[in-house]
């Protein structure tokens, strides 16, 4: 499914994170289909408040939570700097569909990294 909204559809998710061989490519590209699902969520369920877009955005947390475990297998982790790309980039997605008052450690809350 294209992304409708334009700001979501040019976004280069995890960028800072390709940029560095200590996280795995293919690894960081489920990451990036994992933010890419959450845009299609929000598009496909336009989540009417707050409670019902942090019920999305903790679904993506939860598959970062398990992605987790596949970078750790590959040698690498989700650390300070993925935390910050991952948090800031589901923060992204918020506003991009006009949540900017969302709380941006809500919209992570269940994360385990």
């Amino acid at each position: 499914m294209a992304l409708r909204n334009e700001q979501a559809a040019a976004r280069s998710f995890l960028e800072v994170l390709y940029e560095d061989d200590y996280f795995p490519d293919h690894l960081l590209d489920k990451g990036r289909a994992i933010l890419l699902r959450l845009c299609e969520r929000v598009e496909a369920e336009r989540p009417a408040d707050l409670p019902a877009l942090y019920a999305l955005t903790h679904a993506a947390t939860e598959e970062f939570n398990a992605l987790g475990a596949e970078l750790e297998a590959a040698g690498s982790e989700i650390e300070t700097v993925a935390r910050e790309e991952i948090g800031g980039d589901i923060w992204f997605v918020a506003t991009a569909y006009g949540f900017a008052d969302a709380d941006v450690e809500e919209l992570i809350a269940p994360r385990d990294w």
